[in-house]
């Protein structure tokens, strides 16, 4: 329910009479007081007398008494226990003298704040030593009558003592929901920084993929290519034919990964060619042939069906590996890809015969290929074989789990 211009209006108020009063205590205090104490020495100037039971007390007296009731309420917000000790013997003082100042209402003040601000037990003794100076008084001079004299002020007392303690309570939980509020929106904030670091992780292993693997094979047929031209000028032209292939399927790569990161998901445009998979890998490989690297396949017919985003682990993990023999296995190396279906699981083996260089797990390659495995629960091995006859790269994928997210998608 939308708030009305009277009730904004009296909430902007309220705003900023609360934000003065935080900023200049002293002056709300001091306004407060100087109020009351004016009041209470109007009354002691002579309308005191109108409910005194003993009017001839001497004046200076009354003056001292609501000065004493007054006064103090600059220090309520404070010392509310001390200002209404105060005020009690004030009152104590002015009930048994006979002189029943009004100004004895004002100990209202100090027990709201006492309500408002301290644990309710300090009510336990704040309701005796208002109880006693009615009680003193009129038991001497209203006699029998005396409860018509105490119960109604007591009663008033224990209102306002009530509603101090529904302002706390509703002052409380306003403080909570709003601490609440705080504590989602930093959990929100956090949820959000760790999904934009996971993001970025994402991009830059595609992105390294994507340009990593062409640039390697472009390379590779580039020099191919330069060997051959004085020899084979048809080779040579097959090796530039295969750049230009490469290329293009390096920009069409990159294109879709830059246009899902431009465009929301689901809005109109968005690119929806599928990502790489298993069905992948035969134009993978052949494309790494083409570059000058032997490879040995020893795929299943048919191949595994496995969720989308273990079918792209799988060939990125193998993209990466060819790589890196690409790169480093050296002159003369080959390699061997091999994957195997089985009930707990896929594996997948990279293996080559060229010399190994550095220790194993160093580099972007191999950390982007551990981060895809761990996604789903997998786990990657590299290593130079024994002997030093070349390098391995084994991945096993554990069979998905019942509901698992990937087989919840529809």
């Amino acid at each position: 329910m939308e708030p009305t211009a009277p009730s904004r209006y009296a909430q902007r108020i309220t705003a900023r009479v609360r934000a003065a009063d935080a900023a200049r205590p002293w002056l709300w205090d001091g306004a407060v007081t100087l109020v009351w104490t004016v009041a209470a020495l109007v009354d002691a100037a002579g309308g005191w007398r109108n409910v005194a039971r003993d009017p001839s007390l001497p004046a200076g007296l009354v003056a001292v008494l609501s000065l004493a009731l007054a006064l103090p309420l600059y220090a309520r917000r404070r010392r509310p226990t001390t200002v209404l000790a105060v005020m009690a013997a004030a009152a104590f003082a002015s009930e048994v003298s006979g002189a029943f100042l009004q100004a004895g209402f004002l100990q209202v003040l100090p027990l709201f704040q006492l309500a408002l601000t301290r644990p309710p037990r300090r009510l336990l003794w704040a309701f005796p030593a208002l109880a006693l100076p009615l009680l003193a008084g009129a038991l001497r001079f209203d006699g029998e009558a005396w409860d018509a004299h105490v119960v109604p002020t007591l009663w008033a007392y224990a209102g306002v003592a009530l509603l101090g303690i529904t302002v706390r309570s509703r002052r409380d939980h306003t403080a909570a929901l709003e601490d609440r509020a705080r504590r989602l929106e930093i959990e929100r904030d956090q949820e959000g920084r760790l999904a934009a670091a996971a993001e970025r992780a994402r991009i830059a292993r595609e992105m390294h993929d994507i340009i990593g693997h062409n640039l390697s094979v472009i390379t590779g047929l580039a020099d191919g290519g330069r060997y051959a031209a004085a020899r084979s000028p048809e080779r040579a032209a097959q090796a530039l034919e295969a750049i230009g292939t490469t290329s293009r399927q390096a920009l069409g790569e990159l294109r879709r990964l830059l246009g899902v990161l431009a465009v929301p998901d689901g809005a109109p445009g968005a690119d929806r060619t599928p990502q790489p998979a298993l069905a992948d890998l035969a134009p993978l490989l052949e494309g790494v042939r083409k570059a000058g690297l032997p490879v040995a396949a020893d795929l299943p017919d048919p191949l595994p069906a496995l969720p989308p985003g273990a079918e792209l682990t799988v060939y990125r993990v193998v993209q990466e590996s060819l790589t890196n023999t690409l790169k480093h296995a050296g002159p003369g190396a080959t390699a061997t890809v091999r994957l195997t279906a089985a009930p707990d699981g896929t594996v997948v083996t990279v293996t080559d015969t060229g010399t190994p260089s550095g220790p194993p797990g160093r580099g972007r390659g191999l950390t982007g290929m551990r981060e895809r495995a761990a996604l789903y629960d997998g786990t990657l091995d590299c290593g130079p074989l024994p002997a030093g006859t070349g390098w391995r790269v084994r991945l096993h994928l554990p069979a998905a789990r019942p509901n698992s997210p990937e087989e919840s998608r529809p």
